[in-house]
């Protein structure tokens, strides 16, 4: 038993594990947060376009009676609506975040190594001996 609680708190005192759970936990909220734009924001737009048409209420019953079975295709396409407002909305916000944490372009590190002429091992830009070969270097090699 010793064994496997060494090994357990092994496992989650890793940092991904760390970090998988702290993603779950932001994922969750921005779930919430998702949700919320797509009903109350998106979801009325889209009910205007369409006319005030409810997809929940399509269906189609399979029987006869109160108690027939129905077959609610409604739900589905409202389901697969939402989630293409849900991706939709989750690219444009990847996609403004990812234009706002863009990094400038890094400029060329300053070149601090040169190879000497004669042994042609790499020196530093600075040397006027090679401390490899010991040859005298002049400013143009």
């Amino acid at each position: 038993m010793k064994a496997f609680m060494k090994e357990f708190k092994e496992f989650i005192s890793r940092g991904n594990v760390m970090d998988m759970a702290v993603g779950v936990i932001i994922g969750g909220a921005f779930t919430a947060i998702v949700t919320s734009l797509v009903n109350d924001v998106m979801m009325p737009v889209l009910s205007l376009l369409t006319g005030g048409f409810d997809f929940t209420s399509l269906c189609v019953v399979l029987g006869e009676g109160e108690g027939a079975a129905t077959l609610n295709y409604g739900a589905f396409i409202a389901a697969v609506i939402n989630f293409l407002l849900i991706a939709i909305v989750i690219f444009l916000l990847i996609k403004g975040i990812n234009k706002f944490s863009r990094k400038k372009k890094d400029e060329p590190a300053p070149i601090t190594k040169k190879t000497c002429p004669f042994c042609k091992e790499e020196i530093a830009i600075e040397a006027s001996r090679c401390p490899h070969c010991t040859s005298q270097l002049t400013m143009e090699d």
